[in-house]
């Protein structure tokens, strides 16, 4: 059966805050601010994608920085008034590709979806770049929902995107209707003695980050899929580390110290949708166990035959979870 769906309507680009909204394409289709490498991927869920990320300026009034990011994202196709809008955050360091094979689902199941890659990753402007510790991250994530959103949000977070999610709902409630929280890194300690290098090691540590056999290597602990492909998607979940201004992003967000949000759990009282999956072998199911013990309105879901991104190997069953929820048939 067919929703019906209010279509957003094509605009031109329009300026806000003097800056123009970057929508320029090259002749692959693909914007002009990705990095070159894009045209080498070859999923199609990816590319199609990609084409889809925009920049939209976010104003941002911090301490030390006063101006306007242009932000990427994918903006939602369908507009519905009266439901809560899915949006997506993605895991560390990584970015909105991330949701290549759930992000047309999601909108197939009539679900309002924006997947917004977190500042200090994926691919806004930020040659002038602002703070990217984790009050940062969450400055920017609140001015964008307040600019566009500006209704109460499902979020959803996986890994230590759930990590921000919980970050960001303990400090600013009344933007968030629903949680979703899949394999939670939620009860890491920061970055520990990381924050304490000095920077020409720190620099050092990031550069090894970036390189593509120890990404390599995180995919084929997270996906059980042969070399051929996990090649394929190594490129894709380190394309954002192509961009100008990544190494010194990701040194800010070392040398800050991280995320801390054990103790903000306890007083998160949203209704949340606990998802782990039944093969990750990178974050222990014990902590979603844990999750359901602090957590005060929960309930869990097991995504068999999956590892530890569900909505990147198991789509259908994770897109039906989270349409379920967003109806309220989770209970």
């Amino acid at each position: 059966m067919m929703c019906s769906l209010k279509m957003v309507s094509p605009r031109p680009p329009t300026t806000l805050f003097g800056l123009q909204r970057q929508i320029t394409t090259n002749g692959d289709g693909f914007p002009t601010f990705l990095p070159k490498e894009v045209k080498d991927i070859k999923d199609p869920f990816a590319r199609a994608l990609a084409q889809k990320i925009v920049r939209i300026p976010v104003p941002l009034q911090m301490e030390n920085f006063r101006g306007c990011v242009m932000s990427s994202c994918i903006k939602p196709t369908v507009q519905l008034p009266d439901k809560s809008p899915v949006v997506l955050l993605h895991c560390f360091d990584s970015s909105c590709l991330e949701w290549r094979r759930a992000h047309p689902l999601l909108e197939e199941a009539c679900l309002e979806t924006w997947a917004i890659d977190v500042l200090g990753w994926g691919f806004s402007d930020l040659q002038k770049l602002p703070p990217c510790d984790a009050a940062s991250k969450r400055h920017h994530l609140f001015e964008l929902w307040k600019t566009y959103i500006k209704r109460p949000m499902i979020l959803v977070g996986p890994s230590l995107g759930a990590t921000v999610a919980v970050d960001f709902t303990a400090t600013y409630p009344e933007a968030v209707d629903k949680l979703v929280l899949i394999n939670a890194n939620a009860y890491s300690e920061g970055t520990g003695a990381l924050k304490d290098l000095p920077k020409s090691i720190a620099y050092a540590g990031v550069k090894l980050l970036k390189s593509f056999p120890l990404r390599l290597l995180a995919n084929v602990l997270s996906f059980s899929f042969p070399l051929s492909e996990n090649i394929d998607w190594t490129n894709i979940g380190r394309l954002h580390c192509q961009m100008p201004w990544w190494e010194d992003a990701m040194v800010n967000f070392m040398i800050s110290g991280g995320y801390n949000v054990a103790s903000h759990i306890k007083l998160i009282n949203h209704k949340t949708l606990v998802i782990c999956s039944e093969n990750d072998q990178i974050v222990s199911n014990q902590l979603s166990v844990k999750l359901l013990c602090e957590l005060q309105n929960v309930v869990f879901r097991e995504v068999p035959d999956s590892g530890h991104l569900p909505h990147v190997e198991n789509p259908k069953q994770f897109v039906k979870l989270i349409s379920d929820f967003a109806s309220g048939k989770l209970n």
